[in-house]
């Protein structure tokens, strides 16, 4: 293998096609960022948008629900169409709405139909517990138990999930089968195309999580068949904590009626009239359920305008070759300090990197002490995601460079190998 050096770093950053997006964000002073799969930064599009949404509440006041740049009455729908070509959906198949969570909640309700010998959900063990919770709820609700009805397809080595595995749990108990994208500890990507085309024949409704997938990875939902998916935007997508999140729902299925009803998923022609009789939307906008949270969108407006520009597959082909590149420097520099490489070295990596060591609490520390910002996962996950949009091969370089010396010199013993708070 090539030894790497700086000046390969550099040289490197020279040729990159996307450097110039760098001085759209604001980068903490004396800091390396890599956490961007937790928290992206805030870019100056996003503040600007931001300032925009509140400038038109403060001289607009009420008529900034149809007025102004960004009408608040079709932001949801707008943004939405923003999001569309991330997700390789239709515009009209695209809202931004809720939460996460609540997403979820929205459409496990509205596709989870038991019927008779058919009442299971099918899940997996890796799958990021808010999600998990959710489905749980759901059943309860329904009056199953979680512990009989949640199936959660076993991992064979606890990092890593099998597609074949996941298919032979489709059986004809199964009414619902949710799964993400790219498993949040150690990346996999997890082949949706396959797997949607596996549901499909057996009739079941399959939908994914995408919080982990949205901006760093391609899809095509529609042309799969897939069922529905849904997302945060404050990881890859820098849309800011809380910000509102999204869902995609398959044309298909326009006309189902969602299983949480709410005012704004009504047409927008008739939502005033204050009808007691629902006349939703024929689209994804059915989905909504509450008024828009306009200031939590509103950084949202900004942060897409640079993923139209660039668009997604310049993104992850970034994605890769700074995952790729950080893959090398790991090998080179951190041979025989007891690192395990947890994530997938093929094209099925997402857009992080996973360091496994016994001591990954207390090295996350030392590496923040140092100016890297990392991401903790229990019980022994280091998370180092380089964001296409900002992060630098130097930035890697001096990453791993870094990690190295905390080693040599044992820096992290000084801390106590326990998480924070927040990890």
């Amino acid at each position: 293998m090539t030894q790497h050096t700086l000046v390969d770093a550099q040289e490197r950053d020279r040729q990159d096609k996307l450097a110039s997006y760098r001085s759209e964000f604001y980068i903490p002073a004396n800091t390396i960022y890599m956490d961007g799969n937790s928290l992206g930064l805030l870019s100056k599009r996003a503040e600007r948008t931001l300032h925009d949404l509140l400038d038109s509440w403060k001289t607009l006041g009420i008529d900034g629900w149809t007025e102004g740049a960004h009408p608040w009455f079709y932001l949801s729908e707008q943004v939405g169409e923003k999001m569309a070509p991330l997700v390789g959906g239709l515009k009209s198949e695209v809202i931004a709405t809720g939460s996460t969570t609540t997403n979820l909640h929205q459409l496990v309700s509205t596709f989870y139909k038991p019927d008779g010998d058919k009442t299971k959900i099918l899940a997996d063990e890796l799958n990021f517990p808010s999600d998990i919770y959710a489905l749980k709820s759901q059943l309860q609700q329904k009056g199953y138990d979680p512990d009989t009805h949640l199936i959660r397809v076993k991992s064979r080595d606890g990092r890593y999930l099998l597609e074949d595995d996941i298919i032979d749990a489709m059986t004809d108990d199964v009414a619902l089968i949710v799964l993400p994208a790219v498993l949040y500890r150690s990346g996999q990507i997890l082949d949706m195309e396959k797997l949607t085309k596996a549901a499909n024949e057996r009739n079941i409704p399959i939908g994914f999580d995408l919080c982990h997938s949205i901006g760093a990875v391609e899809h095509s939902l529609h042309d799969w068949g897939t069922d529905f998916a849904f997302w945060c935007t404050y990881k890859h997508l820098n849309g800011g904590p809380g910000s509102v999140g999204g869902l995609f729902i398959h044309e298909q299925h326009f006309g189902k009626v969602p299983g949480l009803a709410g005012w704004f998923g009504s047409k927008k022609e008739t939502q005033f009239d204050m009808e007691h009789t629902m006349d939703p939307a024929l689209d994804a906008g059915a989905y909504q359920i509450g008024t828009p949270h306009v200031l939590s969108l509103a950084p949202v407006i900004g942060s897409l305008e640079m993923f139209e520009e660039v668009g997604i597959s310049a993104i992850r082909a970034k994605s890769l070759e700074l995952t790729g590149y950080m893959l090398e420097l790991i090998e080179q520099e951190l041979g025989g300090m007891d690192f395990t490489i947890g994530n997938p070295v093929d094209g099925t990596r997402g857009g992080h990197v996973l360091l496994e060591h016994k001591e990954a609490a207390r090295i996350c520390k030392a590496l923040k002490e140092d100016g890297v910002i990392p991401d903790f996962r229990t019980p022994n996950g280091i998370r180092l995601a380089p964001v296409a949009l900002y992060n630098t091969f130097e930035d890697v370089w001096h990453t791993i460079q870094k990690l190295k010396v905390i080693m040599d010199e044992k820096r992290y013993e000084k801390f106590e190998n326990k998480r924070g708070v927040v990890a």
